[in-house]
């Protein structure tokens, strides 16, 4: 799929081919992220002004392809619902299906194998993986995707086993949706502040070693930390500085503009750091009037603008889909648990962009 779109692919593209003059002239309860992208164990638009092809810490050139799981959750329930003979609902499965979607590693047992055989096979198509890493202690502060390493030194040997398996291939890292956010907004106890922020600063210092990996500490999303300042400085304490910069809607459903302008209001207090942002759900914004768990499992929500290297917005490096759509945010609204695959959730996603996305517009 290296440089262009595949049927899917590109319904999706012309479904969202309006809305890229306004995102580029613009610029809710709280986000539980990964109790949307939490998943149990399931799961720069630079040309590299470095002059090198991408080595030594480079951003991948705008024009590499993201890489695609040929046998992701989506790729296999198209394949059965075109053996039982529910062709429009395996063509709606495609548009998620033939999109690169983020990895998540394993949080349980050793993440190398597979993140190994993810990068390698982008490797041989001169593609970029992305992965998700997920698994701070005390994750979620005991929330729907609760969990994470049992401790400091625990978790620390999953980051060096990830980072082993990614090597010399390309890829990029978003670190540990929420673990920042939740530091600021009470959830997660004091009692944990000052280590956590040593382990994402260690983490972010292990990842940044590896020669073609750009690692984007995550930062939440505009309807959570409202005061970017503090926001920012608690990003610092994390290592942000020895990131590539931040990632902002992992897991939720607010619109690109208001993404791009609340990155960009971030950025000003980071010295001009670049942003990737998840449209993997954003299609028709964030529910409105579902309460406080607007976030998990609201109905009426679309896939959004394709993942792409090329933005063509300064400060944002990519368009992502990190949370997998079709991953439940967990139980709630009638889901599975958080990371579960819930394919009548993600054909409603699916269908909803073929009917008229409209990106919160």
């Amino acid at each position: 799929m290296h440089g262009g779109y595949t049927r899917g692919a590109a319904l999706v593209a012309a479904l969202i081919l309006g809305m890229t003059a306004t995102v580029a002239a613009g610029c809710s309860g709280r986000d539980d992220g990964p109790s949307g992208p939490g998943t149990t164990d399931s799961t720069d638009g630079s040309d590299g002004t470095d002059g090198t092809d991408g080595t030594d810490g480079a951003a991948p050139p705008a024009d590499t392809a993201l890489w695609v799981d040929p046998d992701s959750p989506a790729a296999r329930q198209a394949a059965e619902w075109e053996r039982q003979g529910r062709a429009g609902d395996a063509e709606a499965m495609r548009l998620i299906a033939e999109q690169p979607i983020a990895e998540w590693p394993q949080a349980q047992g050793d993440p190398g194998p597979r993140v190994r055989e993810v990068a390698r096979a982008a490797d041989a198509l001169g593609q970029t993986a992305v992965f998700v890493a997920y698994n701070i202690p005390h994750r979620d502060c005991g929330q729907y995707s609760q969990g994470g390493a049992a401790d400091g030194s625990a978790y620390l040997d999953w980051i060096g086993r990830l980072a082993d398996g990614i090597g010399d291939s390309r890829a990029i890292v978003v670190l540990e949706p929420d673990a920042v956010p939740h530091l600021l907004d009470g959830c997660t106890a004091e009692m944990y502040h000052e280590r956590r922020y040593e382990l994402l600063s260690q983490a972010v210092q292990r990842l940044a070693e590896l020669p073609r990996t750009r690692v984007y500490l995550d930062a939440g999303n505009p309807s959570w930390v409202q005061d970017v300042r503090r926001l920012a400085e608690a990003l610092r304490r994390a290592g942000v500085e020895r990131a590539d910069g931040f990632s902002l809607n992992v897991s939720n459903y607010q619109t690109t503009e208001d993404v791009v302008a609340y990155g960009t209001r971030l950025s000003e207090q980071l010295d001009g750091a670049g942003f990737v942002i998840d449209t993997s759900r954003n299609g028709n914004g964030p529910a409105e009037g579902h309460g406080e768990e607007s976030w998990c499992n609201p109905p009426g929500r679309a896939l959004g603008r394709p993942p792409t290297l090329d933005t063509g917005l300064p400060l944002v490096d990519a368009f992502l889909w990190i949370k997998r759509p079709g991953e439940s945010d967990g139980e709630c609204r009638g889901g599975p648990r958080a990371g579960e695959w819930w394919p009548e959730y993600a054909l409603g996603l699916a269908r909803e962009a073929q009917n008229g996305h409209r990106d919160g517009q």
